[in-house]
């Protein structure tokens, strides 16, 4: 092994982490093992959390003095993807700023003891074993392991600043971000939020209440834009109420999965991508009264529920706090307060006698019925409902600590945001002593991802250099 400037054993040359480069960096990937219950450690059981460790390339050497950047991806459900470059985007920013970066997949996507049917049951006899296993894989213990990742990278260092972590949290690592404040200010040095900033509720309600209202609106926006889609939709909706189709992975193509299309409308070039899907399908009914391959396969691959499927069976706990159980809110909600504009039965939507009543399209909400339509999910179908059931969720935010804030926090929320709603954002922004909030419109939820001024001002919002808010 080969000693640091500081004396100290470099631990990334063991023989079982691998490297290699890519453009501007050093990546070394890396396993650490983590219990899967921090209350009850003893018992033994643990989870295997992989992380990415970049290190600017050329200063492989100061890997013991470097200040870190931790990213926490969005979701939840999703790992986190190996760039191609450092060079740019944020991750440059990052690396002009003097940090190195840690890309970590959360437990139970990705390379972190990834949660699906098959490793379920490879594991587990019982759906209760299941359900308590999964209940574990929530926000509160995504941030312990980072915590226990932490002190293993930065034991060592004699310098308490450079033990400190600098988050950058997008969607629901900015959800992530606010509990981390929440369990362990003492380690974050400061942190940056993009589209993520989490509703302080108990229970989902008032988020899919937002979120109806929101989808009403862009379904509007979009047959605004492609006004003969509205007879195209109505088209493809009623060709899928009356015929049984099946997708290439033997999922289901019913008119709700079809409605579900408008998950995409909250990113840049949402709606060009969903007219694109319907011009492809209602084509393909005009003239050959089916739908092709290449249309069914693009249909399928605009949804992640199947790849991801803590997306489904795990969204609607990461509002849930103090032991209220989900209870499929957004099926409830929209029975409850939208049932006129989000009609369920397709028999009564195709029977009205107005032509131009246009069918709006759902967003990131998930229902019961996705169970039987997705081919995955449906393996998880008891799994679902178990965690839509159970109501030993803890609490994810601690508002007295947010009250007495002294971390420096910076966030993005996006005006027209789909998937975080912006007034509950601003709550939470208000209820966290010192946040600096920028508000734009000139964004979708993909801020981060779609332009590198995001993170660069950012950067200097919280420096100071930004001051007419």
């Amino acid at each position: 092994m080969t000693p640091s400037s500081n004396g100290q054993v470099h631990e990334l040359d063991r023989t079982d982490i691998e490297s290699y480069t890519i453009r501007g960096g050093t990546v070394y990937e890396r396993f650490f093992d983590c219990p899967l219950d921090y209350s009850s450690p003893e018992n033994g059981q643990q989870v295997r959390i992989f992380v990415r460790h970049i290190v600017p390339l050329g200063k492989e050497a100061k890997v013991h003095e470097l200040p870190f950047l931790l990213y926490l991806q969005g979701g939840p459900g999703f790992e986190c993807s190996l760039p191609g470059s450092v060079k740019h985007g944020w991750h440059a920013k990052a690396i002009d700023e003097g940090y190195q970066i840690l890309l970590i997949d959360q437990r139970g996507t990705g390379f972190s003891s990834p949660i699906n049917a098959d490793s379920l049951d490879a594991t587990f006899s019982t759906t209760a074993e299941k359900v308590q296993y999964i209940s574990h894989f929530r926000a509160d213990n995504i941030v312990r392991d980072c915590e226990h990742v932490r002190k293993i990278l930065c034991a060592g260092r004699k310098d308490e600043a450079s033990q400190k972590l600098t988050l950058l949290g997008q969607s629901f690592g900015g959800f992530c971000i606010t509990t981390y404040l929440s369990l362990f200010p003492n380690s974050i040095s400061k942190a940056f939020i993009t589209g993520g900033i989490p509703p302080l509720v108990d229970s989902p309600d008032a988020v899919y209440k937002a979120t109806y209202r929101c989808m009403i609106s862009r379904s509007k926006q979009y047959y605004e834009k492609f006004p003969r889609d509205v007879a195209r939709v109505r088209t493809v909706i009623e060709f899928l109420n009356r015929n049984c189709v099946k997708l290439p992975d033997g999922g289901n193509l019913s008119p709700c999965r079809f409605q579900q299309l408008g998950l995409v409308f909250g990113f840049t070039g949402g709606f060009d991508q969903v007219h694109q899907l319907v011009l492809m399908a209602s084509s393909d009914i005009d003239t050959m009264n089916k739908l092709s391959a290449h249309t069914l396969a693009a249909v399928a691959s605009m949804s992640s529920f199947d790849a991801n499927p803590l997306y489904c069976i795990l969204h609607e706990a990461i509002y849930c706090q103090n032991g209220n159980p989900s209870l499929w809110s957004a099926q409830r909600v929209r029975e409850q307060c939208f049932a006129a504009e989000f009609e369920h039965s397709w028999d009564k939507i195709l029977a009205r006698s107005d032509p131009d009543m246009p069918v709006y399209f759902t967003g990131e909400t998930v229902y019961p019925w996705m169970l039987d339509d997705y081919a995955q999910l449906h393996r998880l179908k008891d799994v679902a409902i178990g965690l839509a059931e159970y109501s030993g969720w803890g609490q994810l935010y601690d508002t007295s600590v947010l009250a007495e804030n002294t971390v420096p926090v910076a966030g993005v929320s996006y005006y027209n945001d789909m998937f975080v709603d912006f007034n509950l954002s601003e709550q939470t922004a208000r209820a966290i002593k010192g946040f600096r909030q920028w508000v734009t419109n000139e964004y979708h939820h993909n801020g981060l991802r779609a332009d590198p001024r995001v993170m660069d001002y950012l950067v200097d919002l919280l420096r100071g250099d930004i001051t007419d808010l």
